[in-house]
C-alpha cells in the first residue's frame, strides 16, 4: 500500500475539527455543532453542561423527541417492537434519558469519542421513524390490533381463531373473528406477499368446507403486492382495505359488517 498514513491522519483530523465546533450558549451551556442532521435538514441539538467532579454532560435538552413529535406519535416509541429497540439503542450507546432528554456523562478527556457516540445514539433513535407499517411486519400487526380494539373493543374479538369445520384447522389460523351482522367476520392482516398467499389458501379452504363467513382484508400496502397474488386473493376474499393508514375506510367498512350488540 502506497498511502501516506500520517498525511491521511492529518487530513482526517482537520476535516473532523472543521465539522465540530463549540460555542457558548449561555452561562450554563455550551452548544456543539456537528455533521449530524435530521431528515428534514435540521441539525441535532447537542449541548455541554458542566457537572460536579470534573464530569461533563452531553445533552440534547429534550430537542430530539420534540423534533420527532412533529410527525410521529412518540408514545409508540416506547411500546411493542419499537419499545424494545428503543431500550436496546440506549443500552448499546450508554445513553441515559430523563423525561425525554437524552444525555451522556463523560470525563472531559473522552469528549470527542462521546460526541460521536451521542450522535450515533440520536441517529438510531431518529431511525425508529422508519419502523412504519410498510417496513416492519411486527409493527403492522401491532398497529392493526390497536386500531381494531379502538374501533370495536377487545371483548368482541377472538384473536388467532380456528374454524374447526375445516380439516387441519390448526394449520390455518384466522387473525381475528368478530361477530358479524349476518355471519362471522374473519379479518386478516396482510403485510406482505407470503401472508397474501397464505390468506388465499385459508379462504379457499373455508369455501371448500362451505363455511358461513364474511371476510375483510387489511393490507400494509396493497400496491406492493404482485398483481397475480392480488388477483387470486381478490377471487377468494371479500372487501379489502388498501392500507392501514386509511383509517376512516377501515372503520366504515368494519362497522358496516359487525353485529352492533
Amino acid at each position: 500500500m502506497n498511502l501516506d498514513i500520517d498525511k491521511l491522519q492529518k487530513n482526517l483530523c482537520s476535516l473532523l475539527c472543521a465539522e465540530v465546533k463549540i460555542r457558548s450558549k449561555n452561562d450554563k451551556l455550551l452548544s456543539i455543532s456537528t455533521p449530524f442532521f435530521f431528515a428534514d435538514g435540521d441539525p441535532y441539538q447537542i449541548y455541554i453542561k458542566e457537572m460536579p467532579g470534573g464530569i461533563i454532560r452531553l445533552t440534547d435538552m429534550g430537542h430530539t423527541m420534540m423534533h420527532l413529535s412533529y410527525d410521529n406519535d412518540i408514545d409508540k416509541f416506547r411500546e411493542g417492537t419499537r419499545g424494545k429497540i428503543f431500550e436496546q439503542i440506549k443500552a448499546e450507546t450508554f445513553v441515559d434519558e430523563d423525561n425525554g432528554e437524552f444525555y451522556i456523562e463523560t470525563p472531559i478527556d473522552n469528549l470527542g469519542f462521546s460526541i460521536f457516540r451521542f450522535g450515533q445514539a440520536l441517529t438510531k433513535i431518529n431511525d425508529l421513524t422508519f419502523l412504519n407499517r410498510g417496513r416492519a411486519e411486527s409493527t403492522f400487526y401491532e398497529d392493526l390490533q390497536e386500531q381494531l380494539f379502538k374501533i370495536i373493543g377487545e371483548n368482541k374479538i377472538k384473536k388467532d381463531y380456528y374454524y374447526e369445520g375445516m380439516e387441519n384447522a390448526r394449520d390455518y389460523p384466522i387473525d381475528y373473528r368478530i361477530e358479524g351482522k349476518h355471519a362471522p367476520l374473519f379479518l386478516f392482516g396482510i403485510p406482505n406477499r407470503d401472508k397474501a398467499r397464505l390468506t388465499t389458501i385459508i379462504l379457499e379452504r373455508l369455501l371448500r368446507a362451505k363455511a358461513d363467513f364474511d371476510s375483510l382484508l387489511i393490507f400494509s400496502d396493497q400496491g406492493l403486492l404482485p398483481k397475480q397474488d392480488l388477483a387470486r386473493l381478490s377471487n377468494a376474499g371479500g372487501e379489502m382495505i388498501a392500507s392501514l393508514d386509511a383509517e376512516a375506510d377501515f372503520s366504515r367498512k368494519l362497522l358496516r359488517k359487525i353485529n352492533p350488540n
